[in-house]
């Protein structure tokens, strides 16, 4: 359908209602955003073959926020779905939530309901808590479950944190959000006291009428829009979507911060598996197994269904030492890592995968009966089991299922070929340092799962950020989402003067940073002076720890305490300090790594200044880049273009883009790179970057 007068009434209304009450001009660019967004979306018949999902990329100062949600929210609305607004940072979804959407909402008068979205992870179990007071009192909860996973082991004054944490919790002065909790908690403490889907009872829980995630999901339930970020997004799809958000079919998705969508998705996508940890829990899950059938003799399905896993286990890593073997023949002493070429696995140690696979399909198909028999118990009348035992047993059962399911998966991309026309498996071991060997396979691309888990699902979807372009165009983009070749792509500039009000440099005297040696120490040479450029803040960034911490060791002494050193401290305290430097009238200067070049928000003074070392390249051997770049190079491409060059464009603009944060700011970006001008790529790298001003 097309955008009706009434929508787009709304939508203007909205925008001028805004502007006023902010006291605020329109910018073009904006203005731009919110038409494409609301003509998009609004042309989505739902039958329809057209791409439903569109990029759009705006610049810095575009006001992409505010874009999107005057566009986004009447249209879900008339459409009878959802908003899903998902981003790719924490910092970005408490902005949402706690001042872009309410600064909306009282400029227009608009009345939406929103909620922030959360993982289990993030929510205390009330279940959990219970069982871990038990056991710290009695010894009794978890007596089922392994040492080393869902025990409660105290660590020194998590006796006190926890009495803490539940006094507050049924006291009602703590939410159960882990995010609401106003000191540090240690991991191990708060694993033990979240839950995942899998363990989780849900409508079956007793103590369900107090869970904090399940208020958390009514919420969602009665919201017009929902504040996620990629990963939650992305777990909930890996579940068949609709568990934890609302299903595809009955949302609208906006993906902020999109150039990290695809990075994210690979990571939800692979599996990875220890192979003598996995013997070790192979034993611990017969043992528990066979504990299990006698503690649950009174219940004879349950009991016969524990007595099943325990024999299955007993076969399931048959194979194991014999793919050991092979595995560390392929890893000889001094040998860190082997990645399998092309994907093919030599043919022996194929079979032997594929007889692991089917070994831990047969355990997962156990563990399935069993899980179901211990759930029908919650429902059953008179069950001859204690419910807090029910409970724990339930648990175990479930997170043994969830670790079968993954190894299983692992053993599955070893063993099968991949599929004609999708994108490859990288496929690779590792020694880690403690000796123990690790197997993995990550897909090169997670654009077909995408592809057929949201794209063709979703009501439509708008991918935005403000560096969606890689060397001037959406192709790696397109690589990395399954987004359709078809898909309208959209470059607005950013809102702000970058001649006027920003000077790219790249010194005379600058290295070439494929020298290492030489390019460090001419690093050292310039940095004392360089900083000086510019009065108020300096940000450096690196492309490697390496380097980072070679320089840092090599300058003055004196200057020591000059320095912010990402790792030193936590990137809190080290922007509280810059800014409480630059507000004193002191000159600060951070080094930082790839993180520092997206997310850090340093507006004005507190970074006139932004020293990039290095060219961005990306580290040459990680093994999913080198499978990724023999899936190119099989298909025609060049790999240094198509992923080397195009993720080096994509960082160089992120880094670019610390300097400039609002209409005042003003600054130089510095390159000490001589391959920027003495390269050709250099050169294309550095047309692809806003209208800078520029000199030598």
């Amino acid at each position: 359908m097309a955008l009706s007068a009434e929508l787009k009434g709304c939508i203007q209304d909205g925008y001028r209602a805004f502007l006023a009450h902010r006291g605020l001009r329109p910018r073009a660019g904006q203005r731009r955003m919110i038409a494409e967004i609301a003509g998009f979306l609004a042309a989505l018949e739902p039958d329809s073959p057209a791409p439903r999902v569109c990029a759009i990329e705006a610049g810095t100062g575009t006001g992409k926020t505010l874009a999107y949600l005057l566009a986004a929210l009447p249209i879900a609305r008339e459409q009878g779905r959802k908003l899903v607004i998902a981003t790719g940072t924490v910092a970005l979804q408490g902005q949402l939530v706690d001042r872009d959407i309410p600064d909306l909402l009282a400029a227009t008068g608009w009345e939406y309901d929103f909620a922030l979205a959360k993982g289990r992870g993030r929510y205390l179990c009330p279940l959990r808590l219970e069982q871990c007071e038990a056991q710290l009192g009695e010894g009794a909860a978890g007596r089922f479950l392994f040492e080393d996973e869902l025990t409660f082991a105290p660590a020194r004054g998590d006796a006190q944190r926890l009495a803490a944490l539940a006094g507050a919790w049924r006291d009602g002065t703590w939410d159960g959000d882990r995010d609401h909790w106003p000191a540090a908690l240690p991991e191990a403490l708060w694993q033990a006291l979240s839950i995942d889907g899998r363990r989780c009872g849900g409508r079956r829980c007793r103590l369900i009428a107090s869970c904090p995630y399940y208020r958390g999901r009514a919420a969602i339930d009665a919201a017009d829009a929902v504040v996620a970020n990629h990963d939650l997004v992305m777990a909930d799809l890996a579940l068949g979507g609709g568990v934890v958000l609302p299903a595809p079919e009955q949302s609208l998705y906006v993906f902020d911060e999109a150039h990290r969508l695809g990075e994210t998705a690979v990571a939800h996508f692979g599996a990875q598996c220890a192979l003598e940890a996995t013997g070790t829990w192979l034993q611990h899950l017969q043992t528990q197994a066979a504990r299990q059938q006698t503690t649950l003799a009174a219940a004879a399905e349950c009991a016969a269904r524990a007595a099943t896993v325990a024999a299955t286990a007993a076969g399931a890593g048959g194979a194991l030492p014999h793919a050991l073997a092979l595995f560390s023949a392929l890893l000889p002493a001094g040998t860190a890592r082997h990645r399998f070429a092309g994907g093919r696995v030599p043919e022996a140690l194929r079979l032997l995968c594929g007889e692991l696979a089917a070994g831990f399909g047969t355990l997962v198909a156990a563990l399935e009966q069993y899980r179901q028999a211990l759930e029908a118990g919650f429902d059953q009348a008179g069950f001859p089991l204690p419910r807090p035992e029910l409970e724990t047993a339930f648990q175990a059962a479930s997170h043994w299922l969830g670790r079968a399911e993954d190894i299983a998966r692992l053993w599955r991309g070893m063993a099968e070929p991949d599929a004609a026309g999708t994108p490859p498996l990288a496929r690779w071991a590792v020694r880690e340092d403690g000796g123990e060997l690790r197997v993995l396979v990550v897909p090169v691309s997670a654009g077909q799962r995408l592809a057929e888990l949201l794209w063709s699902r979703c009501g439509g979807a708008v991918l935005t950020s403000a560096t969606l372009r890689s060397l001037g165009d959406f192709e790696r983009l397109r690589l990395d989402t399954g987004m359709p070749a078809a898909g309208a792509t959209l470059a607005l500039p950013g809102g702000f003067d970058y001649a006027r009000r920003a000077l790219l440099v790249v010194p005379e005297d600058a290295a070439d940073g494929g020298d290492p040696a030489t390019h460090t120490t001419r690093l050292v040479a310039q940095l004392p002076h360089l900083r000086e450029a510019e009065p108020g803040g300096c940000l450096v960034l690196f492309a490697s720890r390496q380097q980072l911490e070679q320089v840092r060791a090599a300058l003055p002494e004196a200057l020591a305490d000059d320095f912010l050193v990402q790792g030193e401290l936590p990137v809190a305290e080290i922007l509280a300090r810059h800014r409480a430097r630059i507000d004193g009238g002191a000159r600060s200067t951070i080094l930082g790594l790839a993180s520092f070049a997206e997310g850090i928000d340093l507006p004005g003074d507190y970074c006139r200044h932004v020293i990039i070392a290095k060219l961005p390249f990306a580290v040459p051997d990680d093994p999913v880049q080198e499978a990724r770049a023999e899936w190119v190079r099989a298909g025609g491409g060049n790999p240094f273009r198509t992923l080397a060059l195009a993720d080096a464009s994509l960082r160089l603009a992120q880094a670019c883009g610390r300097l400039l944060r609002s209409d005042s700011d003003q600054g130089r970006v510095t390159i000490l790179d001589r391959r920027a001008v003495a390269k050709a790529y250099g050169r294309e790298l550095l047309a692809a970057l806003p209208p800078f001003g520029r000199t030598r």
